[in-house]
């Protein structure tokens, strides 16, 4: 099985996921996330992060539909090199999405009934951040402002979902926090109670698309081994902090423990500022 998630953070997507792979009773590792670019001369343009949940045949084949899709839009361009602009990424949604419909379309009319899930995580040449999901029907969901992420797999249901509702998530709240740390804790702490879910032990498969300011342009790329060191090492100790708090809690009152950490945030928020 799988947990793959996609978060829109500040002027971009985050898409992280474990990498187990399950076929019945066997475990294997594999990366689950697809970048896609074109090197067009001297210079790489980067253009949306893609990963799928299910059949990893029409994954792979829905990739590089999208693969396709992009290269045939950059044709048309010609000799601009640019992302597309908010109106061309919904034409390219469109196109993408109206090719998945007639794949699938074919597949059940053969008895074959699609099971995947594929998200297109990109940005525009303005700089807004898009998340798509494309459902076993071909259907596109757009997730980018409500509610801002997307979930596929079965660690959704173990407690992906649960935990970035218990969290707090939303896209707003989180463009101050570690965009590295949060998934990763997530990941962690589904991979504990669900075994078709792996810790999150590859750099590789956490991927920030982003518009760069001051180079005004879209960049990805994954996480680097410092980040990742320090996430997990991050991750360990937010897991003691979130367990001692529930054991203060048993010792002094809520409402007690409540009023100190609103102080704290209040100290820390001036200090900031």
């Amino acid at each position: 099985m799988t947990l793959i998630m996609a978060l829109v953070w500040g002027l971009g997507v985050v898409v992280t996921a474990d990498t187990r792979a399950t076929a019945g009773p066997i475990y294997g590792e594999e990366r689950k996330i697809y970048p896609i670019y074109l090197n067009i001369g001297d210079e790489e343009l980067d253009l949306a992060v893609v990963a799928g949940a299910g059949d990893s045949a029409l994954i792979k084949q829905g990739v590089q539909l999208m693969r396709r899709v992009y290269i045939e839009w950059s044709k048309e361009l010609g000799n601009e090199v640019r992302n597309p602009t908010e109106d061309e990424s919904l034409r390219i949604v469109e196109r993408i999405e109206r090719a998945l419909i007639e794949r699938y379309a074919l597949l059940r009319n053969v008895g074959i009934n699609p099971s995947v899930e594929i998200l297109l995580a990109t940005v525009t040449h303005e700089g807004k951040p898009l998340l798509y999901v494309f459902d076993s029907r071909g259907i596109a969901n757009p997730m980018h402002e409500v509610p801002g992420y997307a979930i596929l797999g079965a660690g959704r249901i173990t407690g992906a979902q649960l935990l970035l509702s218990l969290l707090g998530y939303d896209p707003e709240r989180a463009a101050s926090w570690d965009h590295s740390v949060f998934p990763v804790f997530v990941i962690d702490m589904v991979s504990q109670v669900d075994p078709t879910v792996s810790s999150f032990t590859d750099p590789q498969s956490s991927v920030y698309i982003r518009y760069d300011v001051k180079a005004r342009k879209v960049v990805m790329g994954p996480m680097k081994i410092e980040s990742f060191k320090e996430a997990k090492e991050a991750v360990g100790k937010r897991v003691k902090a979130i367990r001692k708090l529930w054991e203060l809690m048993e010792i002094a009152s809520e409402d007690e423990v409540l009023g100190y950490l609103e102080e704290l945030m209040k100290k820390y928020t001036k200090r900031v500022r």
